[in-house]
């Protein structure tokens, strides 16, 4: 623990008198707190001193999240969170802790450290040691002081950081419960709070996509919900999706496998190229979780798919045939598939946009670009996707079938870069990229809900 975490007690706290205070989660009363210099808030709803462990949330004040609504960091969306969760409690209190900016570093460190995270690569943790500070700056004596003199020594503390619970207990305060606001992860601060999470020993939040076996992650939902292009590919760690001989059995294990079939069955539609057809006849259904088949679809101008391919030859979904304007198909087909014409091309490939144009005339819905490697590719080069889902195996091909390529630039500051989140699935690491402004507008979303995590005893209530 900090020694600053760990010092005495003194009396240098003024309080302000009380005043009301409406907002959208109740009418508070607010009360300003002077510490050695530094006016804080209390924030306080009901009343908390006569209830055994009120829920407290310490909150450090953070101008870029909390006003300035930055998607950086889940300042804002824990602050919108715990005063409906104070709400919801009927009483409860928001300490809201000024000068505690970048973890007690400042604004303009703050603002430095930003810098250092998009130039060099740094996260969170590292910028602030790059700049000479420590990882986290604070001291929580001004929150004991207020709590000591709102007559609550005895707390529930919502706080997804056991560093701040420790605090409060060496400064007399008992926290006897923690609950964390599960928030899910933004794509803009995915990065942030996972290094929070390894190097800070943050709470991972119940259900988060870090769990094994999660087929309720909030990503299925918003794809099932929206109109959406996304992709997805498997590939080793040194870019390949398949041998020099084609054999991709399998590249990913059984749980990216099944975050693939989640996919399936929250889209309208499943495309891949011709290439993936010949060279792995696959089936395109749902088997690994419940779920409806979506419409395959299968992008072959020059109709060179075997016919006996199993998505010509099974019924267990219906089949979009997309061929040329001028291509010839010889013989019946099955009653599941649908012959539809691609505009013609002059020789050349079809504009992806056009691809998903004649598609959204048949399916209503997300389409998924499941592969292979170059159609995935295409439609990412020519901003047709808006999420792209790219899992990297922990195995070297050495050589073989590409995955992701695209025509680069010479510069890395010209590199791609997107928002993103990482999830693990047993010992593969899906990446997803939220390509579209559209993406990461669905994405947005902060239910508040609470896990509590115990500490000393079993929490009350």
């Amino acid at each position: 623990m900090d020694e600053q975490h760990s010092r005495p007690l003194n009396t240098a706290l003024v309080a302000g008198p009380p005043s009301a205070l409406p907002t959208d989660y109740g009418t508070f009363t607010l009360r300003s707190y002077t510490f050695n210099g530094i006016t804080h808030v209390a924030m306080t709803l009901g009343e908390p001193a006569d209830s055994e462990a009120p829920l407290v949330r310490m909150h450090s004040e953070c101008l870029t999240g909390d006003v300035l609504g930055s998607h950086r960091c889940d300042c804002g969306d824990q602050l919108t969170a715990s005063l409906e969760a104070i709400s919801s409690a009927g009483t409860g209190i928001l300490l809201y802790l000024r000068g505690q900016e970048g973890r007690g570093i400042g604004l303009e460190n703050k603002l430095r450290a930003y810098a250092l995270q998009d130039t060099q690569g740094l996260d969170t943790v590292e910028a602030n040691l790059a700049l000479g500070l420590p990882e986290d700056a604070r001291d929580y004596q001004a929150a004991a002081h207020m709590l000591t003199h709102l007559g609550c020594n005895r707390i529930r503390l919502l706080s997804s950081n056991p560093a701040k619970s420790d605090a409060l207990n060496q400064l007399g305060i008992e926290v006897v419960g923690r609950l964390n606001l599960q928030l899910p992860d933004r794509p803009e601060n995915s990065a942030y709070l996972q290094s929070k999470r390894s190097r800070m020993n943050h709470d991972v939040p119940n259900g988060h996509p870090d769990v094994e076996h999660s087929t309720g992650l909030d990503v299925y939902r918003t794809i099932a919900t929206n109109d959406e292009v996304l992709a997805q590919l498997a590939q080793s760690e040194d870019g390949f999706i398949a041998t020099r001989s084609g054999d991709a059995m399998f590249v990913s294990g059984t749980l990216d496998r099944r975050h693939l079939h989640c996919i399936r069955a929250a889209v309208g539609a499943v495309m891949v190229g011709a290439g993936t057809v010949v060279a792995d006849n696959p089936q395109l259904t749902v088997r690994a979780v419940e779920g409806e088949n979506p419409v395959r679809v299968i992008l072959d101008p020059r109709a060179r798919i075997p016919r006996d391919s199993t998505v010509l030859q099974s019924g267990d979904a219906p089949t979009m045939w997309l061929i040329g304007a001028d291509t010839q198909v010889e013989g019946p087909l099955a009653g599941h598939v649908q012959i539809v014409r691609l505009p013609s091309t002059s020789g050349q490939r079809v504009d992806p946009h056009q691809v998903i144009a004649v598609i959204r005339e048949h399916v209503q819905g997300s389409i998924l670009v499941e592969g292979g490697g170059q159609t995935v590719s295409e439609f990412l080069s020519a901003g047709a996707l808006d999420r792209l889902f790219l899992t990297t195996a922990p195995v070297l091909i050495g050589d073989g079938v590409p995955g992701i390529r695209f025509a680069g630039s010479d510069k890395m500051s010209k590199a791609l870069r997107y928002p993103f989140r990482r999830y693990v699935f047993g010992q593969d690491v899906c990446t997803e990229y939220v390509l579209s402004a559209a993406a990461r507008k669905h994405s947005a979303q902060t239910p508040a809900q609470l896990r509590e995590v115990q500490e000393q005893e079993p929490s009350i209530g």
